[in-house]
């Protein structure tokens, strides 16, 4: 097994800790893993993107150019990366901020209302974990419990306040795929 995911959007939306939490997860689980961030110059709002392999082999390169699968927070990362995508791989759509459809047939495509699914627990900033507990419902490169076990060390314990309702997060992207699945 060898995913290649890019995460890509705006600075603030959490591109980076999408990335370095399914790095870690891969780790905890004895994967081999690369984690290459790449930002623009601004402080928040620039473009964000970073590169994940997660794999049972080694890991010949951390950059990405075949991605088995897209993330995209917003309408200028859609554009740049959506042709990044294998033939049978997968596009998660932020259709919170993106009015553009996928026009590509030969891939998998979610729209992941994710702002909006945010706003509606209370908190925008966790529209990251909402995408990718929705990317983890389709493809279990990791478990989700694995996800949890890394926010922790990376928020540390003075934040472990904030686990549950990030797993109230992944558990609601998980129920979107489900839900679209199920249609």
């Amino acid at each position: 097994m060898e995913e290649r995911i890019i995460f890509a959007g705006f600075g603030g939306q959490g591109i980076m800790s999408m990335g370095m939490l399914l790095a870690y997860a891969g780790m905890i689980e004895g994967k081999n893993v690369s984690w290459l961030p790449s930002y623009g110059p601004e402080m928040r709002g620039g473009t964000a993107n970073c590169n994940v392999t997660v794999s049972d082999g080694p890991v010949g390169s951390p950059i990405i150019t075949e991605a088995t699968t897209v993330v995209v927070m917003n309408r200028p990362s859609l554009d740049k990366y959506e042709s990044y995508v294998v033939p049978g791989g997968k596009l998660f759509i932020n259709s919170s901020l993106i009015d553009k459809k996928s026009e590509r047939k030969d891939i998998e495509v979610y729209e992941i209302p994710a702002n909006d699914i945010a706003n509606e627990l209370g908190n925008l900033k966790i529209a990251n974990m909402i995408v990718l507990g929705a990317l983890l419902e389709t493809n279990p490169i990791v478990k989700s419990e694995s996800v949890l076990e890394a926010l922790l060390k990376v928020l540390g314990e003075g934040k472990k306040n904030l686990v549950p309702l990030n797993k109230k997060a992944l558990e609601r992207g998980a129920e979107i795929i489900k839900s679209l699945v199920s249609k």
